[in-house]
């Protein structure tokens, strides 16, 4: 049976995104912090196989094939420029054999760090770099287009132009730094109504900032437009006035104590829904219990229903004795 794709799914309901990989698999040890190239596709396969395995099993709909700078000059940065083709193949390979019949499987571009406004060259420099990675990921069967972490409107536009080319659906997403404006200056609504008029299907904001700092400007851009929206932020907590995770003293070696917990990623998806988002994931530093808690939340699964039996008069854990379980709801009091 085919799969129903991203637009059929997005009629029906909210579609729920996978987490974050490069900053969970440099926590696990296979990815370097600095250049955050996906290497690991290669060297480790199984490591990425196992986080896919774990998004999967959280509920998440889509799992995002590990592309994100893996594009010629970025893998140049560690000398793997010569091994674009075989990374994205495999890249794209491992996500859907994990996907099967459950998940969609998006092809991914990310900014290229090439980009020079009104600049020509500049600009065909990185259709150059979008095709190259495009051509491999269609061949190898992606599901749908992501284009994301766009800090200028202008190349998320070309992301746009590029993927549009392939015939599959395409979701485009920009991200803000510390101002609420992309590096041109433009706002979240002016964003969205310039990328769904150049084409894109899907259209959005990613990374960088943490639920509470994205939000507000997805409310902006859901007033302006009708069409389908897309949040992926970042679970880490940031301060208002330097709310790019990124700008922070704390990256990326001490991020740990401001990372979010599952019922705040939750509680996130829960205003996300009712805001009009259309499709909820999230971006660096989300694991898997924020996807399933997400998930929860957004009723794409249930409550776990295995069996515990109490024993007897006296109380067999922690849990019970200091009577979390009925603030859970799992039990009875005592």
């Amino acid at each position: 049976m085919t799969k129903k794709g991203i637009l059929e799914r997005l009629k029906e309901g909210p579609v729920l995104g996978d987490g974050g990989y490069l900053l969970e698999l440099e926590k696990r040890g296979w990815v370097r912090a600095g250049p955050f190239t996906p290497e690991v596709v290669l060297t480790h396969p199984d490591a990425l196989r196992e986080l896919h395995v774990e998004f999967r099993e959280a509920g998440a709909d889509v799992l995002q094939a590990l592309t994100f700078y893996a594009s010629r000059d970025k893998l140049a940065t560690v000398g793997l420029e010569n091994r674009l083709e075989d990374l994205n193949r495999a890249a794209v390979r491992i996500a859907r054999e994990v996907a099967g019949d459950r998940c969609l499987v998006a092809g991914n571009l990310s900014l290229t760090w090439m980009y020079e406004p009104n600049s020509a060259a500049a600009a065909d420099r990185v259709r150059k770099t979008f095709d190259e990675q495009l051509a491999v990921q269609v061949e190898e069967g992606v599901d749908f287009i992501i284009g994301e972490t766009f800090s200028w409107l202008g190349e998320a536009l070309l992301a746009v132009e590029r993927a549009k080319k392939t015939g599959l659906p395409v979701m485009v997403t920009i991200c803000f730094e510390n101002k609420d404006e992309t590096a041109e200056g433009k706002s979240a609504a002016e964003a969205a109504k310039t990328l769904l008029d150049a084409g894109a299907d899907i259209v959005g904001m990613n990374c960088l900032r943490p639920p509470e700092h994205m939000l507000g400007p997805m409310e902006q851009m859901r007033k302006a437009v009708s069409g389908y929206l897309a949040c992926q932020p970042v679970a880490y907590r940031t301060p208002r006035d330097k709310p790019d995770f990124t700008s922070l003293p704390e990256f990326p070696y001490a991020l740990d104590p401001l990372q979010l917990t599952r019922k705040e990623m939750g509680d996130y998806a829960r205003q996300a829904r009712e805001i009009g988002i259309n499709y909820i994931g999230a971006c660096c530093g989300s694991v898997a219990i924020h996807i399933r808690e997400m998930a929860r939340v957004l009723g794409k699964v249930a409550e776990d229903s295995r069996v515990w039996k109490k024993g007897g008069e006296k109380p067999m854990s922690a849990y019970e004795y200091y009577g979390h379980d009925q603030a859970t709801g799992t039990g009875k009091k005592r």
